[in-house]
């Protein structure tokens, strides 16, 4: 494949995260929300005024469920909480690996259904300490375990196959899912192997069209897949630490991508000046917007 596209990637706010994680964009405010999970904070961006605000959180969260207009589901290090955008009241919806303090969450994406794949894993990279769950309604199930860094959580348009990848193993799978339900009814499946390939695959979203939008940590980039695994296009960020997109506005037509200082040395930080901000994508894509969660 040729060189990455430079696409004239801006910064969106000044912010800039430990670690940014978990994009989400909820079209009711025109606001984009995003976390630092080591920072333990919340960030939203309104676009009708260009404002940022940084929200204190009381532990780490990683990723974001839209629910209704006054509330948010957030994974977070010991469960799924519902949060009231007004004043920022949390209330525990469902423990997940509550009672294991080496984990923390990590990646998560509504589905179609109504369900919310979330995943765990260890505070310091530890091996197989990381698991994919499902909830939906008030109930949680296990779904995978045994990864390290689960990630890239998406599904198909059609809400039959979901996506994931551990980051660490550097291969991206597949699974057919129950597009009523969003739970599994096969087995993983290889999407795309990334071994002995430079960089991890990180977050993920799936257009209409079904090609996958991957963020490549380490590498800078953001790496799109077609339906049968191939990468087909891959698009140059100006720092190495993308984290995840997120499509964004009326019609889901741009890209937000969130990246990271975390990993870098201090050489690095300084030679990436804008590392852990979040970056604007002007590049006309075929988004979708998210789904809402089911909480009852």
């Amino acid at each position: 494949m040729s060189e990455p596209e430079s696409v004239g990637a801006r910064v969106l706010s000044p912010h800039a995260s430990e670690l940014g994680e978990g994009p989400v964009y909820d079209p009711i405010d025109d606001t984009l929300w995003w976390f630092d999970i080591l920072g333990k904070t919340l960030i939203e961006h309104r676009f009708a005024t260009s404002e940022t605000k940084v929200h204190e959180l009381p532990f780490m969260a990683s990723a974001m469920g839209l629910v209704d207009a006054d509330h948010h589901l957030i994974a977070a290090e010991d469960g799924l909480y519902l949060r009231r955008i007004g004043d920022g009241n949390l209330a525990l919806v469902a423990p997940v690996e509550a009672d294991n303090p080496a984990t923390r969450s990590n990646d998560g994406r509504a589905h179609a259904s109504g369900a919310f794949w979330t995943s765990t894993m260890g505070r310091e990279f530890e091996t197989g300490a990381g698991s994919i769950y499902w909830f939906c309604r008030g109930e949680v199930r296990r779904l995978f375990s045994g990864l390290t860094v689960p990630n890239s959580i998406c599904f198909s348009p059609d809400g039959t196959t979901a996506y994931f990848t551990d980051s660490r193993a550097h291969v991206l799978h597949r699974v057919a899912i129950d597009p009523a339900t969003g739970l599994p009814t096969g087995e993983p499946e290889m999407f795309n192997d990334h071994r002995g390939k430079k960089g991890a695959q990180d977050g993920t979203v799936c257009d209409v069209d079904g090609l996958l939008w991957n963020a490549c940590n380490g590498m800078g980039r953001l790496d799109v897949y077609a339906p049968d695994g191939r990468r087909v296009r891959s698009i140059a960020l100006p720092v190495s630490r993308v984290t995840c997109p997120a499509f964004l506005g009326e019609k889901a037509d741009r890209i937000a991508m969130t990246t990271a200082k975390e990993g870098l040395s201090p050489e690095e930080r300084e030679r990436e000046a804008d590392a852990g901000r979040t970056f604007l994508l002007d590049i006309g894509v075929r988004g979708r917007l998210e789904p809402r969660v089911a909480l009852g």
